[in-house]
């Protein structure tokens, strides 16, 4: 089961309350085409910010192994690392450039797919009537603590304390 954040879009002129059809859903876990197509994958999802830092990070990153004498192979593999953490951290990404531009976050779900996250979340979004999501139920009342232990005077824990006869 995936876990996915759902993000709020920053309200338009005259709206009382934001649009339900502009809610973004982002999956949390590693993106497949952020690796494989990392700049087409940033392009894509209007990650421009992301998109610079990074041809920044690259291109520093070629010039220095190029300046040092570090041959083509170590460059590739350089950059496929790269690629990777950019799949590892892709949500992460995408929440931050969300968050930059405004959007909210307004909850956590899990669900199988995104539809059925998107399902779970409104089910309860449309349960609470205000347009907010309902609070997370309140823990069951503490239970009273448990008596003291009978505590002998020569062992402590498991161990005997030393010089105690057995």
């Amino acid at each position: 089961m995936a876990v996915y954040t759902v993000h709020e879009p920053p309200l338009r002129a005259a709206e009382a309350s934001a649009d339900p059809e502009r809610f973004v859903f982002v999956r949390d876990g590693f993106y497949f085409w952020a690796f494989l197509l990392t700049p087409l994958w940033m392009l894509w999802h209007r990650l421009w910010l992301v998109l610079l830092i990074y041809v920044v990070v690259a291109a520093g990153i070629q010039n220095a192994m190029y300046y040092a004498g570090v041959g083509a192979v170590a460059g590739a593999v350089a950059m496929l690392l790269i690629a990777f953490l950019v799949g590892v951290e892709a949500g992460t990404l995408r929440r931050f450039t969300l968050a930059r531009r405004g959007w909210r976050q307004v909850g956590i779900v899990g669900g199988s797919s995104t539809e059925a996250a998107e399902r779970r979340f409104f089910d309860v979004w449309a349960d609470a009537g205000s347009g907010k999501p309902v609070a997370p139920p309140a823990s069951p009342s503490v239970p009273p603590p448990l008596p003291p232990m009978p505590q002998s005077p020569d062992i402590v824990g498991l161990f005997p304390e030393p010089g105690a006869s057995r």
